[in-house]
């Protein structure tokens, strides 16, 4: 869609238009332009040239000189455009991201005295009554982080999901996290989960799923918004959006914050979340194993798609490693990522199997 009061074009979900009459005896705020006699190198504006643009430019008062009128009324207008007396076309062309015929004065002085009878008129957009309160999704904190035991510390850990052999989900073990909630997996999702709630959480998720469709749709599709999710086994969970993924039907990519894995759902299977949720922190964890590197010589193996330095043998030999087994951890570093050696017995580093099998060389 393109607002034609503002000027800028967005890709937005079916759900957020509003079907309204088209006004012809109101003009469009925003008037289309295009510098005169200005190429850009390449026939195309580079991403650094529009960004740019966009920090000379916007919401900056400008002085424009009008060359030529469009053929249409919807057309550009050719137009030379100075900031603070300066030349836009010879500005950018300066910066080498355009080229443009000297017939313009590179410098002009800005005016003192002129018609401000424009200034006078005020123009108001209203767009309050689309905000139904019945359809807004209030715009919610993200979910509290969960932190590590200082370094060199070791602790009790499960593991939630596995991204890649040195890359997984973890939550802290402890006494009350014990029971099992249900055998959520994630299996679709090439990697693996183990899960285990704190008996707070298990009883607060338990309680609102027996009432989920009491809950509003969930309509903000934000990065990072909070929400919950149905998972595979009909149960819902908490969860945030990653990214929107397809519009038409629109899907959305969600991580489950309490296991680490991700899943594509149709909006039907999202709902708001309650404010009673969000107290919990995330209980995932996402940390880098240390100790062990992708083998220098690992020929004629199948790759796993979204990290190739690793095989699916590996993938595999290490949630074979992980599966069903008390683990232990001790933080390496905290920042700028969560780095951990994960330890089978409180001694013997999980990724030793790796490096016997060949799977995996150490990394000192």
């Amino acid at each position: 869609v393109q607002y034609l009061d503002h000027g800028f074009t967005e890709k937005i979900p079916q759900c957020h238009l509003y079907p309204i009459l088209l006004y012809p005896d109101i003009p469009q705020f925003c008037i289309p332009c295009q510098l005169y006699n200005t190429k850009s190198v390449g026939n195309v504006w580079q991403p650094d040239a529009i960004e740019l643009l966009q920090e000379l430019l916007s919401k900056r008062e400008v002085e424009i000189h009008i060359m030529e009128l469009p053929e249409n009324p919807w057309g550009k207008l050719s137009i030379h455009l100075y900031f603070d007396g300066m030349s836009l076309s010879y500005f950018m062309a300066y910066h080498k991201y355009c080229t443009f015929e000297h017939s313009e004065e590179i410098l002009k002085e800005k005016l003192t005295d002129y018609d401000k009878k424009y200034e006078d008129e005020r123009w108001e957009i209203r767009f309050e009554e689309l905000l139904l309160s019945e359809t807004e999704t209030p715009v919610l904190p993200p979910y509290l982080p969960s932190s590590l035991p200082p370094p060199e510390e070791l602790y009790a850990v499960q593991v939630k999901h596995v991204v890649s052999p040195n890359e997984v989900y973890i939550c802290l073990d402890s006494v009350e996290s014990c029971n099992l909630f249900n055998q959520h997996s994630d299996t679709d999702d090439s990697g693996v989960s183990w899960e285990s709630e704190s008996e707070s959480l298990n009883e607060a998720l338990r309680r609102f799923n027996k009432n989920v469709e009491t809950f509003p749709p969930l309509t903000d599709f934000r990065t990072e918004m909070p929400c919950l999710a149905e998972y595979d086994d009909g149960l819902w969970y908490r969860a945030k959006i990653v990214s929107v993924k397809d519009f038409n039907p629109l899907a959305v990519l969600v991580q489950f914050v309490d296991y680490g894995s991700t899943e594509k759902l149709t909006i039907n299977r999202l709902r708001q979340i309650p404010l009673h949720l969000m107290q919990y922190p995330a209980r995932a964890i996402k940390v880098l194993l240390a100790g062990f590197k992708p083998p220098l010589r690992d020929p004629g193996k199948t790759r796993i798609p979204y990290c190739p330095k690793w095989s699916m043998e590996a993938l595999w030999a290490m949630i074979d490693c992980l599966q069903g087994k008390q683990l232990y951890a001790s933080s390496m570093a905290q920042a700028p990522e969560q780095i951990v050696t994960l330890y089978e017995d409180e001694q013997y580093p999980v990724h030793m199997s790796l490096v016997e099998m060949g799977l995996a060389d150490r990394d000192e």
